[in-house]
């Protein structure tokens, strides 16, 4: 586990090596705690810790994003998970976008114990922000996980990527996030919708609801989870 930790965060430096030199701008984004109702292979109460941070420039963008999941019946734990990410964008022109990313987690208690996601693409800005932003991204890369039950896999595998976002107005904006890995053994789709309304100053509050979905699983697993969560961002500049 720690090994392949260790390779995607690596490739996370090594990416961010490339261009942390060619802009000055500071980080900002987001920071958010959040709980709600779990089912699927987990039927429980949780809590949810997300951090957002993304540092943009005149041709690169870097963005990284950090989740855990906790979750607790009685005082049993029934859910622990954790899942890290990293992607850097090149901007071709006004549109157009090279990427590279690199993604983990750990999950004590899904269908797949831990895994790895390390890619490249393309992207493009199909609708530029202000108020509606949408991005589609396509690329190739090198997939592993390991499952409950059975051997580890390592394989070739495909993504594609929808990043949109709404402002509905001042106070209120809708996300609706979309990813599929696609391997020969497997096809993962995960889809996460949210709506923010700000309450003061930074902070805001958030509803959001989230499927994740594989096509294969270990016997004796579920394929689908969902998670529906309440709680409040607050927002770095």
């Amino acid at each position: 586990m720690f090994k392949k930790f260790t390779i995607a965060l690596t490739l996370s430096v090594s990416f961010a090596g490339i261009s942390i030199a060619q802009d000055d701008d500071g980080w900002s984004g987001e920071a958010s705690l959040a709980g709600g109702k779990t089912t699927g292979n987990t039927d429980t109460e949780d809590l949810s810790l997300g951090l957002k941070l993304a540092k943009e420039g005149d041709k690169w963008r870097h963005k990284f994003d950090a989740l855990a999941d906790f979750g607790k019946v009685s005082g049993i734990k029934t859910k622990q998970r954790f899942a890290l990410g990293y992607q850097i964008d090149r901007d071709l022109n006004d549109r157009t976008y090279v990427y590279g990313n690199a993604d983990y987690f750990n999950d004590d208690f899904g269908a797949f114990q831990d895994g790895y996601f390390l890619g490249a693409g393309l992207g493009y800005k199909m609708i530029l922000p202000d108020p509606v932003g949408w991005n589609l991204e396509a690329g190739a890369g090198y997939r592993s996980q390991n499952p409950v039950i059975g051997a580890r896999t390592n394989e070739f595998a495909l993504r594609g990527f929808s990043d949109f976002d709404y402002a509905l107005n001042e106070n209120v904006s809708l996300y609706n996030d979309t990813e599929i890995i696609w391997s020969e053994s497997d096809t993962y789709i995960w889809n996460d919708i949210g709506l923010n309304a700000q309450l003061m100053g930074n902070l805001a509050a958030r509803v959001s609801y989230r499927i994740d979905h594989h096509t294969d699983v270990p016997f004796g697993t579920e394929k689908t989870d969902t998670a529906l969560r309440f709680g409040v961002v607050y927002t770095m500049e």
